[in-house]
């Protein structure tokens, strides 16, 4: 028999980008059934699908939970072999789907994976949420395949592959429904951003594997929910990206990490400074103040792998690398585990 897929787009005031891409996910997605759990939208999401697409099946929440409390509400309501986290700024292409769920039926150990992310705007470019697939450095900076930081590559069909990766992007995550269930999803008090690094993480720490399978193509819009120049996404990207390292970092060097990750840190806070973005500088020192007030609450209670077993884990500190002129995948992946 052939498993059952759902995919699943988290929508809050998304009506604009259902409108414009829910049709290719329709059209291209005849072997899924499709499902949109929306996050107390007030713009008239909801009685625009019921209306344009009577085929999609909805889920509606009583209130903004973010992403991963939006999907942890929504996905404990399906019933599926495989799930299919979509974001609704992402228009897919034909036979975007039969690639990946053919690598996951292929090694039950694959418990996540990502398609090509590639920008709607600029077509030929990688998209920064996910590109070619993540990875993660030794202080918890995530960077990716075709996206280091702020540099984008073209795309030339240099990632045309299948690869196991660190993390697989939440803008198009497949996963293994029993897994993801055994992993205990989500964590909600991310709220949004990072994640799905956590969830990927804590996957591997468990044995599984994820992977990036170029085969498969879709295009993101970005920033649908949170802009670059919002400063609660700064906020929550440097929070977060903290409270990875605290929950499952286990290696034993925090008394060394923290301190360093906090200096350079507060070296991206100075440039915003300077640059004029005063909010964003003061986005960082309140995620820091966050992590101070917060870090034995996020300490792993049991044992785990250290991170530098993990697949996919940079064996170096990614921005001082960039500052160096490493500034594409190529010049970092000899320090790649």
């Amino acid at each position: 028999m052939s498993p059952k897929v759902a995919v699943a787009i988290l929508n809050f005031n998304g009506k604009d980008y259902l409108d414009r891409f829910m049709p290719s996910v329709i059209d291209f997605s005849p072997e899924a059934d499709i499902w949109v759990i929306d996050n107390a939208s007030t713009d008239g999401s909801v009685d625009f699908l019921k209306k344009n697409f009577l085929d999609v099946k909805i889920i509606t929440l009583e209130e903004n939970l973010g992403y991963a409390g939006g999907y942890q509400a929504g996905l404990a309501q399906i019933d599926a072999d495989y799930y299919v986290l979509l974001n609704s700024d992402v228009e897919v292409t034909e036979g975007w789907l039969q690639p990946m769920i053919s690598l996951l039926e292929a090694d039950e150990t694959i418990a996540a994976c990502q398609p090509k992310i590639l920008s709607w705007h600029l077509r030929d470019t990688f998209e920064y949420a996910g590109a070619a697939g993540g990875f993660i450095d030794i202080l918890g900076y995530p960077f990716c395949r075709g996206r280091v930081f702020e540099t984008l590559e073209k795309d030339s069909g240099q990632y045309n592959d299948q690869l196991e990766v660190f993390w697989a992007t939440g803008a198009c995550l497949f996963i293994r429904s029993t897994a993801f269930n055994e992993a205990g999803g989500l964590d909600a008090t991310f709220f949004a951003h990072m994640e799905e690094i956590d969830l990927c993480w804590r996957l591997k720490m468990a044995g599984y594997s994820v992977y990036y399978q170029g085969e498969s193509v879709v295009y993101h819009v970005g920033g649908g929910t949170l802009d670059s120049s919002n400063a609660y996404k700064t906020y929550l990207n440097f929070r977060n990206s903290i409270v990875l390292l605290l929950k499952n970092d286990v290696s034993r060097s925090l008394w060394w990490k923290i301190p360093v990750r906090f200096s350079i840190d507060f070296l991206i806070l100075l440039r915003f400074l300077v640059s004029g973005k005063a909010d964003h500088a003061k986005a960082i020192s309140n995620a820091h103040v966050f992590i101070v007030r917060n870090f034995s609450k996020y300490r792993p209670a049991q044992p785990k792998k250290a991170l530098k077993m993990l697949t996919g884990a940079y064996k170096g500190i990614a921005p001082l690398a960039y500052l160096a002129g490493n500034k594409v995948y190529s010049k970092l992946r000899g320090r790649i585990q």
